[in-house]
């Protein structure tokens, strides 16, 4: 009987662990692709920002940083990386817009 629960439990356990390895392997290609995607988006958003002459000065780096921590297997910082940049790329393109036609108030002209 103490045999039987012993095997059980062993074949429980192993059967655990294969399981979680698979989940592990299917995990790591969700967020190399999460990555991808996310370096993909901060790129569109630079050159969006860069089409108004509104890109700000570290975009390009963090994304040329999150694209070297997607290629070292730190997805986590990768993706973290981009989507700092893919705001940075959003809000240099509305500041630009918004400031494209910046008006003087009437109590600052001369």
């Amino acid at each position: 009987m103490k045999s039987k629960i012993v095997i059980l439990m062993l074949m429980l356990i192993f059967g655990l662990a294969a399981g979680s390895t698979t989940l592990l392997a299917s995990d790591m290609q969700a967020n190399a692709a999460a990555a991808e995607d996310a370096i993909a988006k901060a790129e569109a958003a630079r050159k969006k920002a860069a089409s108004v002459n509104g890109e700000w000065r570290d975009t390009g780096k963090f994304i040329k940083q999150a694209k070297a921590a997607a290629e070292a297997g730190d997805y986590s910082k990768a993706i973290k990386l981009a989507n700092k940049a893919e705001v940075e790329g959003q809000l240099g393109y509305e500041q630009q817009v918004s400031q494209s036609e910046l008006k003087i108030p009437s109590y600052l002209k001369y």
